[in-house]
């Protein structure tokens, strides 16, 4: 019986010992904007983000119709004709922090995992900056992407007004879970 008691003691501690830090109101910011033509940028600040510190595995996800364009045009082509958002309504990212040490985040950490979007998946790897203030992480980095690893095609009229090269910024504060 007393080994009973002491697998879910074990159990227990093991559970509340990992940390998740997690946010609903992430920014992502996307730009495909070439000199001379008419900015082609983005912002989606309702991402809902997770990081589990214990492995450093993340995951983000972002509904598409959440981007807001300067131009309402631009961003009614962007779901209708470009990114189908009626047809593949979420962007996710999984992936994890390589060689994460919740007790050493003065160095750069390399973030690698897949994004999926417009019914495509892609590898990503990129170097993140984590800051732990008290109860939070802040927690940002920047990527490229190109349309044609998601299959979006660019119509020829416009292909010379935006970029193939999708330059991808991410800042998220992720409050630990619980708090």
């Amino acid at each position: 019986m007393k080994y009973v008691v002491l697998f879910f003691i074990c159990c227990t501690s093991l559970a509340n010992s990992q940390e998740k830090y997690w946010t609903r109101s992430g920014t992502l910011t996307f730009e495909a904007s070439m000199p001379a033509f008419e900015e082609v940028k983005a912002t989606n600040e309702n991402v809902t983000a997770i990081l589990n510190t214990t492995d450093g595995t993340f995951a983000a996800l972002a509904l598409v119709k959440g981007f807001r364009f300067k131009n309402a045009l631009m961003e009614e082509h962007f779901n209708e004709s470009y990114i189908e958002s009626n047809r593949y309504p979420k962007a996710i990212f999984k992936g994890q922090l390589l060689n994460f040490d919740v007790q050493n985040l003065d160095k750069k950490h390399i973030l690698s995992g897949r994004l999926e979007m417009h019914g495509k998946s892609t590898s990503i790897s990129v170097e993140t900056h984590i800051i732990k203030e008290d109860n939070t992480m802040k927690f940002n980095g920047t990527f490229d992407v190109s349309a044609d690893d998601f299959a979006i095609e660019i119509p020829k009229i416009v292909r010379n007004k935006v970029s193939d090269t999708v330059i991808i910024s991410f800042d998220f504060q992720l409050i630990k879970k619980g708090d």
